[in-house]
């Protein structure tokens, strides 16, 4: 997902402070790091216009793929030598240790200046994952400590054109879970594939399938789940993963589903193969460049259940931290809060088309993105739970219904075998 922390990021970063480089001048310089290939040409282009308004020389330095820039900063970081400003990427436990080992620069007081005037400008659900609550379970001050300089969210995306043909109203998608399967049902008598995401990234099942275990059982339910207190054989689980049987035996999935790559799947629905596709608002720009023409819209799932309402990932898409060692701390956040106010935020989502983190660049964007924008107030994100599952209980989910889209395994068997797992690092934690 373009997810917003690096995966599987040193523990052990709390080394002496002392150690490492000896501490730089102050410059009318700064050095971003960033991962963001599409983003990098308007990147160049803003650093030439602050320089010109300001004198101060920006060095935006790409490093990618994502595992390519995930070595740079561990290895930068054990080495202080990290730049002034750069993103982390990866799970919350994993900001959580670059902000305790010194490396992040809380922001909390920039953003409430001038009676919050930084922090109100930011979509609230942006900011809430760079934050860190009074209640964290993750022994960090709380506080706000990242920039967003994007927001996303994960949905389903319908094709217009599709519908039309089939006799569907093409301003009109599905709102419920039954009207989904007719719709199926219309799009497969006529030849055409339903639903298609890259659900061989297993990250993108979770995403799917809690979307349905909040609309089935509500918040409080599924974090009730991941503290040990409701077992995975619950009812409502089994209603949660007894939708993909029902996806399946109404042939509402594309073939190969469970081991497609999320870029072979925007390839699909960008080539109109498919009519429905559960993706980001970072699609957008990608079904751009693959098909300009591409007449879609996006959509919430489509409810399971009217007890509680329908919930999708979403939160800041990408951010910037600035390094608590560098002397260069206060142009670095003078430059974060020109990036990130209305005329740069407008101009980074008109050229890259990824969904503003400033409330107030909403004006000028793109339908589809607008869309998109429309349903932040839907969005969660299990970077701002507090809490965060065991990550082999996760995995033996998401296997799992894998395994019932391919009718190797029931429901019941799937929600067995993980609850047998969940408790089994329950145990191993006391």
């Amino acid at each position: 997902m373009k997810r917003l922390f690096f995966l599987g990021l040193i523990l052990s970063l709390s080394f002496c402070f002392g150690c490492g480089k000896p501490v730089q001048e102050k410059k009318n310089v700064i050095t971003i790091w960033h991962w963001m290939t599409d983003r990098d040409d308007v990147f160049q282009e803003l650093a030439l216009r602050y320089k010109k308004e300001t004198g101060i020389q920006v060095n935006f330095e790409l490093y990618a793929p994502s595992d390519q820039y995930s070595q740079k900063v561990r290895a930068a970081a054990q080495g202080d030598s990290l730049p002034d400003i750069f993103g982390v990427l990866g799970e919350k436990h994993d900001f959580s240790s670059f902000v305790k080992a010194g490396y992040i620069l809380e922001l909390t007081p920039f953003m409430n200046a001038d009676n919050g005037a930084w922090k109100n400008a930011f979509f609230s659900k942006a900011l809430a994952v760079n934050e860190f609550s009074e209640t964290n379970s993750y022994g960090v001050s709380p506080g706000i400590y990242g920039v967003p300089i994007d927001v996303m969210t994960i949905e389903m995306l319908y094709n217009k054109k599709l519908f039309k043909k089939v006799g569907l109203d093409p301003n009109a998608p599905p709102a419920t879970w039954e009207e989904f399967i007719a719709a199926i049902k219309k799009l497969n008598a006529s030849g055409i594939q339903g639903l298609v995401s890259g659900w061989g990234e297993i990250w993108m099942i979770d995403c799917f399938a809690s979307n349905y275990a909040f609309n089935i059982m509500g918040e409080k339910k599924v974090i009730d789940t991941i503290k040990g207190k409701v077992a995975y054989t619950d009812p409502d689980w089994i209603k949660v993963f007894d939708l993909f049987v029902q996806m399946r035996d109404n042939k509402a999935l594309t073939i190969g589903i469970i081991t497609m790559i999320n870029k072979t799947a925007e390839q699909l629905f960008a080539n109109e193969k498919a009519a429905f596709a559960f993706n980001g608002s970072w699609g957008v720009n990608v079904y751009d460049n693959m098909n300009p023409n591409l007449d879609y819209a996006a959509m919430l799932p489509p409810a399971a259940s009217d007890r509680y309402p329908m919930m999708v990932w979403g939160g800041a898409g990408s951010s910037f931290v600035v390094n608590k060692r560098s002397p260069n701390k206060e142009i670095a956040i003078e430059f974060l809060k020109w990036l990130t106010a209305r005329d740069q935020q407008i101009f980074l989502a008109n050229k890259t088309k990824n969904l503003p983190a400033n409330k107030d660049a909403l004006t000028g964007i793109p339908t589809i993105l607008a869309q998109f924008a429309d349903d932040m107030e839907y969005t969660t994100h299990p970077s701002t739970w507090g809490i965060s599952e065991f990550p082999v209980v996760t995995e033996a989910l998401d296997k799992g219904i894998q395994s019932i889209i391919i009718g190797e395994k029931t429901p019941q068997q799937v929600a067995g075998e993980v609850q047998k797992i969940k408790e089994r690092e329950l145990a191993r934690k006391k």
